[in-house]
């Protein structure tokens, strides 16, 4: 029988296997985050996630392969969730945008979406793999579900017709960059005209007050 001590300085990865896979996610993260996608090695996930580097192998062939696992398991994973709220909710269409924006905000705000979409913008360029890869998975099926938000607000009358696939990509890089910009905070305290829960909602109603349809007396 161990003694406590033994216990305690026991690996992780011996007293949790279920728990491998995601212990090697967050470790890549954290550490394509600290050394860039390129000059990260699986020795240094592996030293991180406290695992051998051929366990990692178990998992995922390669350093590109466990690239994707993060987008995945990060920002597919966060689509994915306000794809199934989407379809089940109910109520005026502008009510769900605007839960949608705020709810992108807040992802758009988080430090593991931080961390990626400086990796993308940074080195990306340098696995075309990978750019396909993010630009399918991530970009487009975020854009693929503001568009159908709106698709569903012109059939209901409630927004005008407009060319969804324009509207989907003024929305999401509108949310996107205001997200990104107000992490820097040494240009953002000088320049922002009002708290983070205000820009916000400018940001919802600007894009409501162009999609809605137009009145008319009755």
């Amino acid at each position: 029988m161990s003694t406590p001590s033994q216990s305690t300085q026991e690996p992780r990865w011996r007293r949790l296997p279920e728990e491998r896979p995601r212990q090697i996610i967050e470790a890549a993260l954290d550490t394509f985050a600290e050394r860039g996608l390129a000059n990260a090695r699986l020795d240094d996930i592996a030293k991180r996630a406290g695992l051998s580097k051929g366990t990692i192998y178990l998992y995922f062939p390669n350093k590109e392969e466990l690239f994707r696992e993060v987008v995945r398991q990060t920002i597919v994973a966060n689509i994915e969730a306000a794809e199934r709220e989407i379809e089940a909710a109910g109520g005026p269409v502008a009510d769900a945008f605007a839960r949608f924006i705020r709810g992108y905000w807040a992802f758009a705000r988080h430090p593991h979406y931080v961390a990626i979409f400086r990796l993308v913008n940074a080195e990306l360029h340098n696995f075309p793999d990978l750019v396909e890869f993010y630009a399918d998975e991530a970009v487009m099926r975020s854009r693929r579900l503001v568009q159908r938000l709106i698709e569903r607000g012109i059939a209901s009358g409630e927004f005008r017709p407009v060319d969804v696939r324009v509207a989907a990509r003024m929305v999401t890089s509108s949310v996107v960059m205001h997200a990104l910009w107000t992490q820097a905070s040494t240009v953002c305290s000088r320049v922002l005209e009002c708290g983070h829960d205000q820009l916000v909602q400018d940001i919802i109603d600007y894009h409501l007050h162009a999609l809605r349809a137009e009145t008319r007396p009755a």
